[in-house]
């Protein structure tokens, strides 16, 4: 039987545990209801593109948060989960949906191997190896032309159903919308899960001391090769998206470019928080829409957004939102 102070301990615990899911039940009926809204297609397809950007900023972010890795390749995970689904899609009799679910599995069997060779770096070093590995594969792209077709990139043939659903719904912005909204919410809640966890809490360890952590008997090793496989295994969900919306690739999916762009995004939002980086994504895209249209120097305003952010927020714009919040409740921020 439970006795009185055990259920008094499980009280808490349970509304902890229920409360981010209630907000991301919240969240996700917001977005779900948008397009039933009239809101522009315009629009919609603006929310779609930082949905799936999103997706990866996410990724980054992870990585920061959980190992203290910055990462300027993330875009190879990333395009490289759309051009295994175009080169399966082409070469292979697997299912649509076989080709959907492999191609970002062989992203994180990679990224855990590649793990184990960048982890033997750390700091810049591990940000230029990084960096490193996806311009390999941007150059793969780039002259591979037999089987990648090069700069002119690859069409993405899938069947006019996947998963028992039209194409179309893919590849309009309001159904995709909602679709890539639902993926980046559930990753958002399960990364969040994530870092309370257990595992969560020895990668964060590791993150601050790995020499104490080691003095304690824990394996550090293998905690950061799986953060940076789960990290890898993100990212390339949002290429299936990319894929799944664009039905084509080219190999500026896999520049350096749009990996730090990535970084950007998740240091605009703020990487303390498992959904900053999300709101820097939905943050940057409509920014960058914006000054696009009103100015050729668009990319002045996104570098002078970013000093601002850098300097006065610390913590990303989900930094200081979480601060208001808590002050606003009267809990102290440390």
């Amino acid at each position: 039987m439970s006795t009185p102070a055990a259920m008094a301990i499980s009280a808490p615990t349970q509304k902890k545990t229920a409360a981010p899911l209630i907000v991301a039940a919240v969240v996700a009926a917001i977005g779900f209801a948008l397009p039933s809204l009239g809101v522009p297609m315009t629009t919609l397809s603006l929310l779609a593109q930082a949905s799936i950007v999103g997706v990866l900023a996410t990724a980054v972010g992870f990585l920061v948060r959980q190992s203290g890795f910055v990462s300027f390749g993330h875009a190879a995970f990333y395009g490289g989960s759309a051009y295994l689904i175009a080169l399966l899609a082409a070469h292979s009799k697997l299912s649509a949906e076989i080709i959907l679910i492999a191609a970002p599995i062989i992203v994180l069997v990679a990224g855990f191997a590649l793990a184990f060779i960048m982890l033997r770096t750390s700091g810049v070093a591990y940000s230029m190896l990084s960096l490193a590995a996806a311009q390999a594969c941007f150059e793969l792209m780039m002259k591979w032309r037999s089987i990648a077709n090069g700069e002119d990139g690859l069409a993405i043939k899938l069947p006019r159903e996947v998963f028992g659903l039209p194409l179309s719904i893919f590849q309009r912005p309001d159904s995709m919308f909602m679709v890539s909204w639902a993926v980046l919410v559930v990753i958002v809640v399960c990364l969040w899960f994530l870092s309370r966890s257990h595992f969560g809490t020895l990668t964060l360890a590791i993150k601050n001391n790995e020499e104490r952590v080691r003095f304690l008997g824990y394996e550090t090793l293998l905690p950061r090769a799986i953060i940076i496989a789960l990290s890898a295994f993100i990212a390339a969900i949002g290429g299936v998206l990319f894929a799944l919306y664009n039905g084509f690739v080219t190999p500026m999916a896999l520049h350096w470019s749009l990996s730090g762009e990535a970084l950007v995004i998740a240091i605009i939002g703020g990487t303390r928080a498992a959904w900053g980086p999300a709101l820097g994504a939905f943050i940057f895209i409509f920014l960058r829409d914006i000054a696009g249209n009103n100015t050729t120097h668009w990319q002045g305003i996104v570098g002078i957004t970013l000093i601002v952010v850098t300097v006065l927020l610390p913590n990303g714009i989900s930094g200081a939102l979480v601060t208001l919040w808590n002050r606003a409740r009267g809990v102290s921020n440390v």
